[in-house]
């Protein structure tokens, strides 16, 4: 299974950067991912949340394949534990999911076209994060949820 996460907009923090780097290397050892950032022109960062969002869901719908399992991270998503989202993870190894796709939206959220598309929509805490920041948590997250899958001692439980 091949795991891509899609983010909008860029990181622009250095330690932000440098936290989700490590934890990419990391995922390498076990599994095939690829983070990408996709930034919209200039000239669309002025427009209004709606238009924005719309102009954002053209970008996002143009990532998500028929054969992808498509997650959007929102705060109103279904909430795992990390050994929950472990298993979640192995439910599509299981169902042999080529490729699983995981959208971070950027700071107004997503169009309903994306909601609509997206096979589940899911939350890391009823708390709201900067769209950068979850970067991280997420990376980590995933890394979490392999070390749990392979038994490894990263996760106290």
């Amino acid at each position: 299974m091949r795991i891509t996460v899609l983010a909008l907009g860029k990181t622009e923090e250095p330690y932000l950067r440098e936290g989700i780097e490590n934890y990419l290397k990391r995922l390498a050892h076990y599994t095939h991912i690829e983070f990408i950032e996709y930034q919209l022109p200039r000239k669309h960062q002025s427009l209004p949340p709606a238009l924005l969002k719309q102009k954002e869901a053209e970008a996002i719908l143009a990532h998500m394949g028929k054969a992808d399992f498509s997650v959007v991270l929102d705060e109103r998503g279904k909430t795992f534990t990390s050994v929950a989202f472990a298993q979640f993870l192995q439910q599509r190894l299981n169902q042999s999911v080529k490729n699983l796709l995981f959208v971070i939206g950027g700071a107004w959220g997503f169009d309903e076209a994306v909601y609509q598309k997206a096979n589940m929509q899911l939350s890391l805490s009823a708390m709201t994060f900067s769209h950068q920041m979850i970067r991280l948590f997420f990376t980590e997250q995933l890394y979490r949820a392999f070390t749990i899958l392979r038994n490894e001692s990263y996760h106290n439980e």
